[in-house]
């Protein structure tokens, strides 16, 4: 199967999911990482901000900023297809409606870091394999971006457990994550220890 009829298959499938059962998922996945140690040991976490059915990150971006956590959110560059690492201070303040109605920071408050600081990704998909491959949006924004981090930085793809599958078609541009966690289970990608 290729990788358009899978994308259109699973983010179908997520779209169905109720907002109460997505809510409650979420819950689970943002009190499983808030347990790892790789989060406990991060300084400068990257993460998505949800849209549509996508693992809320909401809770977990704002409980780590009241942390002490430095946290960076995604500008997509339409033109150059690249991400551009802003961090966010106040969740409720800074971010406005963007492209696809994502919420992104507004421009008075664009803080733009280097991706050689951030010491753990959270990032979204549609679908992932066991090995950590993923199908995004289509773009290639992430693939390209992961390529940027400093080899120590720490990959999570975010997904509900309907998200898996065994194995995904790849081509030579894709980065895989380092860890899968879902509602049930945290996937080790590589032999990386936690």
């Amino acid at each position: 199967m290729n990788k358009e009829i899978l994308r259109k298959q699973f983010l179908a499938k997520r779209s169905k999911l109720p907002n109460k059962d997505a809510e409650e998922k979420s819950n689970i996945i943002t009190n499983k990482l808030l347990d790892l140690q790789i989060y406990k040991n991060s300084s400068f976490i990257m993460s998505y901000i949800a849209f549509r059915k996508e693992v809320r990150t909401k809770k977990f971006i704002k409980h780590s900023i009241s942390n002490g956590k430095r946290v960076g959110v995604p500008i997509t560059v339409h033109k150059t297809k690249e991400l551009i690492v802003s961090e966010l201070k106040d969740f409720d303040n800074e971010l406005v409606i963007g492209y696809y109605n994502i919420l992104t920071p507004k421009s008075q408050y664009i803080r733009r870091v280097s991706p050689s600081i951030v010491d753990l990704v959270i990032v979204p998909g549609a679908v992932f394999d066991k090995d950590g491959y993923r199908i995004g949006y289509g773009g290639g924004y992430y693939d390209r971006f992961l390529k940027k981090l400093n080899k120590d930085a720490v990959t999570i793809g975010f997904a509900y457990n309907f998200q898996l599958v065994d194995s995904l078609p790849r081509s030579k541009y894709d980065i895989p994550v380092d860890y899968i966690l879902t509602e049930k289970q945290l996937i080790s990608c590589k032999t990386r220890n936690i």
